[in-house]
């Protein structure tokens, strides 16, 4: 079956204008259907500051759409970006941070790379330097297998992006834009490449990444820049393009090569910076920012930001945060309850709940001490994900499905529920069905999460948040704000709409002996071993 390709939009410079981009990206998904991304380059926020801006800060407004956006390009606006390691600015609106890459759990790569080009020292907060560039190159291109990314963000046209191309019109390619963005699209090879600050739409021809007759062929890149949001002479300002991730594809459907492409307009040029020509790379830095990099397994982090020039020294793995006082699931926890664990793996476990609403009802919990899921670490989320992916494979050949939930409020560890559903009760639909309804009734704002998107991208560490994953992959998020039902996942499931068990809806009217608890374990344990992956290893 064909991989269903996302559907994106990006955007030039917005300049504060908000309200005239948001109304036309809800005009465009009434007409068109609802998008997974917008991505804006350029100048977000305008010189003044902006009564329309705090009402999307305080809540009053919100984006339609997930944005993500990119960091400063002069002083006056530098004050909005505090966070180098990239924030949530507001609701639905993220900043990415000043470099790195972010790949979406769908496996779409973005590089981006915030502010303009700076030879100064030191290297003012609304620029990149040669060093910047030169660590991206090395952070992605020493990969064995790396063949490209997906799209790369920048404000700043490249320099000579026009050579060999159609016409830029007004602006002159030879002596506008960025010799480093350059640089770094003939190494990054994007599928597609966004940039603003012209004021200008422009949208080249696409060009090969290979020498022909002298190397294998290579995916094209497609470079697009893109005006001012709502400029008077309704150049275009917004690009809608679907993309199936580059490591999705087949090989011979990613080299497939447009009728009108061109040269590489950076290669063999002649041009200084400009070509094949490597600016030569800096020692590897140690100091880095991070943002979670959600691939396939939920990845690793990456570096992004360091400015620090110390030695590279060998990684050493993160210990997890510890725990205030005692706590009842860190697993060396003198507090936790071992007779209920059922499987003990290299990073989590899994337990029966206690109290639980059925007898294989469990949960997915890190060894060491981490709060949610937005917290774990790389080597964690993957051990997570093995465990979710081998219980759905568990419970369907046991004639359910599973529902996993998360409440991070009110709780000092993180627990994953996951609690199985017989397929003769109801049906994927019903379940989401029944949760948006009781959230409507209790004032919850309950929010389908776009399909290929992962908490890690909507919530931030330390936040608090609810969220559900159905069976299919689908996920409903609500961000709480005051106060939040503590048994509100419970009670979705007991009711009579899915298992129509309500007198269980309180863990506390649920609970068992010892003995029993000690049974249903051994029970679970021997029906469980033949899918433990951990006896794999």
């Amino acid at each position: 079956m064909a991989q269903k390709p996302l559907r994106l939009l990006a955007c030039g410079d917005v300049e504060g204008k908000f309200d005239v981009l948001f109304n036309r990206v809800r005009t465009i998904q009434k007409k068109s259907g609802n998008f997974d991304l917008l991505l804006c380059v350029g100048n977000f926020f305008g010189s003044a500051q902006d009564a329309e801006w705090e009402e999307y800060k305080a809540g009053n407004k919100k984006a339609p759409i997930q944005t993500y956006v990119l960091g400063a390009n002069n002083e006056e606006t530098a004050n909005y970006f505090q966070d180098a390691d990239g924030c949530e600015l507001a609701e639905n609106i993220t900043y990415l941070g000043r470099k790195g890459v972010f790949t979406g759990s769908s496996g779409l790569q973005i590089v981006y790379l915030s502010g303009t080009e700076s030879l100064e020292e030191p290297v003012p907060a609304y620029s990149f330097s040669p060093k910047d560039v030169s660590s991206l190159r090395t952070m992605l291109c020493s990969a064995s297998q790396f063949k490209g990314v997906d799209i790369l963000l920048t404000s700043p046209w490249p320099k000579y992006v026009g050579s060999f191309g159609n016409s830029s019109g007004e602006v002159d390619t030879k002596n506008c834009g960025s010799a480093l963005i350059s640089s770094l699209a003939v190494s990054l090879k994007p599928r597609y490449h966004f940039a603003a600050l012209e004021k200008s739409y422009y949208e080249r021809l696409p060009y090969r990444n290979h020498v022909v007759l002298q190397e294998s062929a290579q995916h094209a890149t497609r470079f697009i820049a893109l005006a001012n949001v709502g400029n008077p002479e309704k150049k275009k300002y917004l690009y809608a393009f679907s993309i199936v991730p580059m490591k999705l594809m087949a090989v011979a459907e990613l080299v497939k090569q447009p009728p009108d492409v061109t040269e590489n307009p950076y290669r063999d040029s002649g041009k200084q910076a400009a070509g094949g020509k490597q600016i030569s790379a800096p020692q590897e830095e140690s100091a880095c920012q991070f943002f979670f990099d959600l691939s396939e397994k939920q990845g690793r982090k990456r570096p992004s930001t360091g400015r620090d020039t110390k030695p590279p020294h060998a990684k050493q793995p993160r210990k997890p945060p510890q725990p205030p006082g005692p706590c009842w699931f860190c697993l060396a926890s003198p507090e936790v309850e071992k007779h209920l664990v059922v499987n003990i793996g290299t990073h989590c476990y899994l337990a029966l709940a206690k109290g639980g609403l059925s007898d294989d009802h469990v949960l997915i919990l890190p060894i060491g001490h981490y709060q949610s899921v937005v917290e774990l670490s790389a080597e964690v989320v993957e051990e997570v994900e093995k465990y979710k992916a081998t219980l759905q494979r568990f419970f369907k050949s046991r004639g359910k499905r599973c529902v996993l939930f998360e409440r991070n409020y009110r709780s000092h560890h993180l627990q994953l529920q996951v609690i199985p559903v017989p397929l003769s009760c109801c049906a994927t639909d019903d379940i989401k069905d029944a949760f948006i309804t009781q959230a409507q009734e209790q004032q919850i704002e309950l929010l389908e999460i776009p399909e290929h998107s992962d908490i890690k991208q909507i919530a931030q560490p330390g936040a608090a948040y609810f969220y559900v994953e159905l069976d299919t992959g689908e996920k409903l998020f609500h961000r709480i704000k005051k106060n939040f039902p503590l048994q509100f996942g419970r009670e979705v499931l007991a009711s009579e709409a899915i298992l129509n068990i309500p007198e269980k809806a309180d863990w506390r009217q649920c609970q068992t002996s010892k003995d029993e608890e000690e049974a249903l374990a051994r029970r679970f344990r021997k029906d469980f071993e033949p899918f433990d992956f951990t006896l794999d290893d």
